[in-house]
């Protein structure tokens, strides 16, 4: 079963936690001698623990009524490949999104706040807590966006080290997803006192009380990544948003009909879930600079050392010795200490590894190339108008239905597209001029779950 072409967009905006400290090319000793460079005036505004960024960002997505703000975040320090030097090669400080999306409640009406969740890494009975709270706290606007770790160094930090294999993340994270919708459902209605619970499960194995009223939207929206097919199905069974890699046209109907398809197996509607595709996008007065800017930008998210840390994380050992405008590594890629090969997240390291080489040869790429060219976020590059029109031509022709913008990772990223597109498919009738809804469900036109208990 499909749904039925839909005429409006959904659009929501997702960053790393960090990004307000600086964009990706600010990862490194060199970004960090720019940014102390900086004024004090302009070096505040760029503190990844500087609410103001945060505000200006979720303010500027609720005056282009967005459906929601996403914040992720890895559980583990980046880069892995140098321990102990975080501080030097990453940026100087990771808040913890969820906190900052409770802060946002109180200069926020009607954004939904997502933040990602490491189900690897998290216990049923805190997380179920703290999402409830946070849909209190903002009247019914609160999501979670569930990963699993795939690095045995985030582990780490945490009360287990290692992380289980592709196939048992995808239980624990089932498990853990059923856990917090039994906590949030054992509480029967705001009059009157939660029922114990009790679950004896194959990762949890947990009894007690709730200590917090069930949800105003009587589960926090989940969100989860659809790229590949066992992603895919896992999403369908449980998720209210997929997010998917951006394609071409063709490319998103087909994992559009997919989700719809895999999502009705598991007794689903059409309407049950969302799918949103996660993309950038670039404008200029003219097409011709609206690519050159893309061009520029994709240079300035690629330093020659985050090119390097980039590979790094693909080949798994220290390639500091590289000339990042220089050929690719001709060395295989090692495997893991902890973790076998293939199994750290990462997928088949080979394989990647010569795929990166062929476009490397194919096209005459230098690393620092390669990383531009492979690793660069699917965007809409154009004037606002044509942007404007390829964005619902996707949702028109059943390929998507919205998008979840990453915008320029700065304080200002988002301004924009908000000022200049939004309008326009405002004006075309594609996307809503107000919110008319008070809940991130209303927005997203999904149903509130019933009640398990």
């Amino acid at each position: 079963m499909s749904a039925r072409p839909r005429s409006r967009v959904h659009l929501a905006v997702c960053l790393p936690a960090a990004a307000t400290a600086a964009p990706p090319v600010g990862t490194g000793a060199e970004s960090g001698a720019r940014f102390r460079s900086r004024s004090r005036s302009e070096a505040s505004s760029r503190s990844p623990v500087d609410f103001a960024a945060y505000e200006r960002l979720a303010r500027t997505a609720e005056a282009g009524h967005l459906d929601f703000l996403l914040l992720t975040e890895p559980a583990g320090p980046w880069p892995r490949e140098h321990p102990g030097r975080g501080r030097d090669l990453d940026v100087a400080g990771r808040p913890e999104p969820l906190t900052v999306l409770a802060a946002l409640t109180g200069v926020t009406e009607r954004l939904g706040l997502a933040a990602t969740v490491d189900a690897s890494c998290t216990e049923p009975y805190e997380l179920a807590r703290e999402l409830a709270t946070l849909d209190h706290l903002s009247a019914g606007r609160a999501a979670w966006h569930l990963t699993g770790t795939g690095d045995a160094r985030d582990g780490g930090n945490f009360r287990r080290g290692g992380c289980p294999d592709p196939a048992e993340r995808d239980r624990r994270a089932a498990e853990l997803q059923r856990v917090a919708a039994e906590l949030w459902d054992s509480w029967p209605s705001p009059d009157e006192p939660a029922r114990p619970f009790a679950h004896r499960g194959r990762h949890f194995d947990i009894a007690g009380e709730f200590t917090v009223p069930r949800p105003p939207q009587g589960h926090p929206v989940l969100i989860q990544d659809g790229n590949t097919p066992r992603e895919r199905e896992s999403a369908a069974a449980r998720a209210d948003v997929v997010v998917t890699r951006h394609g071409t046209l063709e490319e998103a109907r087909a994992r559009y009909a997919d989700v719809k398809r895999r999502s009705a197996r598991h007794g689903r509607g059409p309407d049950d879930v969302r799918v949103m595709s996660g993309v950038g996008v670039v404008l200029g007065e003219t097409a011709a600079e609206a690519r050159e800017r893309a061009a520029v930008l994709r240079r300035r998210e690629v330093s020659p050392l985050h090119a390097i840390l980039t590979l790094e994380r693909i080949w798994g050992t220290d390639l500091s010795s590289y000339d990042p405008e220089g050929p690719l590594p001709d060395i295989d890629p090692v495997p893991d200490p902890v973790l076998p090969r293939g199994r750290s997240g990462r997928g088949d390291t080979v394989a990647l590894a010569e795929k990166w080489r062929a476009l490397s040869r194919e096209k005459g790429l230098s690393i620092r190339e390669t990383v531009i060219e492979a690793g660069s976020t699917p965007s809409f590059i154009g004037t606002p108008a044509a942007v404007a029109e390829e964005l619902v031509r996707f949702v028109r022709n059943g390929a998507v239905d919205g998008f979840v913008l990453v915008p320029d990772p700065t304080p200002g990223g988002l301004d924009e597209f908000v000022d200049r597109v939004v309008p326009l498919l405002q004006e075309r009738g594609a996307f809503r001029t107000r919110y008319r809804g008070t809940t991130l469900r209303a927005h997203l036109g999904l149903p509130e779950p019933a009640q398990t208990r």
